[in-house]
């Protein structure tokens, strides 16, 4: 399974953004994912994790209320919405994935495939 994230760019601070992570394969259905963030200079952080049910997304607390995780199994894709951004939403996002239901993968260390990452940039 390959993942690719799109979908970044810069937006002003208050502006939203919809990040995609396409996966390859037939098993979309079967990954539990995750968003994870790498802002300059910083370690990477958690951000929001979704199992197979689309109505299970867990949030960083930074981030809930302004951000919605979710997933189309029929197009193989992921999304984070983000809506109210802060400049202190900029950073690089990846998207993740492993086989099995989870609804809290919120490690590193849980994921098992990783995409390459998208550059958000909020400007003040």
């Amino acid at each position: 399974v390959q993942l690719q994230a799109s979908g970044g760019g810069l937006v002003q601070a208050g502006g939203s953004l919809r990040l995609s992570c396409a996966s390859s394969g037939r098993t979309f259905s079967k990954l539990s994912m995750g968003w994870f963030r790498q802002a300059p200079g910083k370690e990477r952080e958690f951000v929001a994790s979704i199992a197979w049910d689309p109505s299970s997304g867990y949030y960083a607390a930074s981030v809930k209320g302004r951000f919605t995780i979710s997933r189309d199994n029929a197009k193989n894709t992921m999304y984070l919405q983000m809506n109210s951004l802060k400049p202190e939403d900029t950073a690089v996002y990846y998207c993740a994935a492993r086989y099995g239901n989870y609804y809290l993968l919120a490690r590193e260390e849980e994921y098992a495939m990783w995409g390459q990452g998208t550059l958000v940039t909020v400007s003040s």
